[in-house]
């Protein structure tokens, strides 16, 4: 499987996707996953330039930000580049702490559909900002001020969608307050199973999503320390993971059940989505 994976990527991914597999499965180094990711920076603290494919343009973007956190944070390196980002997040950030999903800024350069621009504070968005920061371990009042956000969001959330609640579990996973997690995790896990946002096998992608796009238990509890694994039992986990590693294709790869909108896109993810699924199998035992 890793040897296969290895043989797609060297042919279709970006050189990010194919430096981090190396440091992830070969023993390769971390400075040039980081220097990779470092592109993407610009002046501002903040990260544009497609390092999340679908937002093709150069402007700094929070997921883009999220996303070379997290990144930066797998190969020990974000700390350098964590605080510049909080500046960043710091001028886009609303009053109530909480930031936009897609800024304006991004208005008049390519992106994919769902990418809407907006003003208004977005839970999803915010949450998973606050998480990486707390996985990296960064002091800053922006932290501060998206924790209490997110707080107030998830104490009080009686609906959400999949991506929402995805984001919502990983803060959950990575925000100090431990016992308040703990019970915050249990509703939200009920609240997921109740309203139908995790495909237990069905198959029914949620209203708004493509078909196919669906998010099944892994993706909410990607390792087993995850709290989120707490609101599946072991025969469902494990029916998922059967089923992700069944996913992989002819050519070693992984893909991805939402639309490509544009060519570029279908490689530059199944490169990152490749990576993910090993990381999750590895996590939970069943590749070495």
């Amino acid at each position: 499987m890793i040897d296969a994976a290895r043989t797609f990527l060297w042919h279709h991914a970006r050189v990010l996707e194919q430096r981090r597999f190396a440091f992830l499965f070969d023993g390769g180094p971390a400075a040039p996953v980081a220097h990779a990711v470092l592109s993407h920076r610009n002046d501002d603290g903040g990260f544009g330039h497609a390092l999340e494919p679908d937002g093709r343009g150069p402007t700094s973007q929070p997921l883009h930000t999220f996303t070379a956190l997290t990144l930066l944070h797998e190969v020990g390196a974000a700390g350098d580049h964590a605080r510049a980002a909080c500046d960043f997040l710091t001028g886009v950030t609303n009053d109530d702490g909480g930031v936009p999903n897609c800024l304006v800024t991004a208005r008049d350069h390519p992106k994919a559909p769902w990418w809407q621009v907006g003003e208004d504070s977005d839970l999803l968005m915010t949450a998973l900002l606050a998480g990486v920061l707390h996985d990296v371990g960064v002091a800053h009042p922006w932290l501060d001020r998206a924790t209490d956000f997110c707080w107030e969001r998830v104490d009080g959330l009686d609906r959400s969608h999949p991506y929402e609640a995805a984001a919502c579990a990983h803060f959950l996973d990575a925000v100090p307050d431990r016992p308040r997690a703990e019970a915050a995790s249990a509703r939200l896990g009920a609240l997921v199973r109740d309203q139908g946002l995790v495909d237990l096998g069905e198959g029914r992608a949620h209203e708004g999503y493509a078909a196919g796009e669906t998010h099944k238990p892994r993706q909410y509890a990607p390792t087993p320390d995850s709290l989120a694994r707490r609101w599946f039992t072991d025969e469902e986990m494990s029916a998922d993971l059967d089923a992700l590693a069944a996913a992989r294709q002819d050519d070693g790869g992984w893909t991805f059940p939402w639309p490509a909108w544009t060519p570029i896109t279908t490689y530059e993810w199944r490169g990152v989505v490749t990576i993910e699924a090993l990381l999750t199998l590895r996590a939970y035992g069943r590749i070495s």
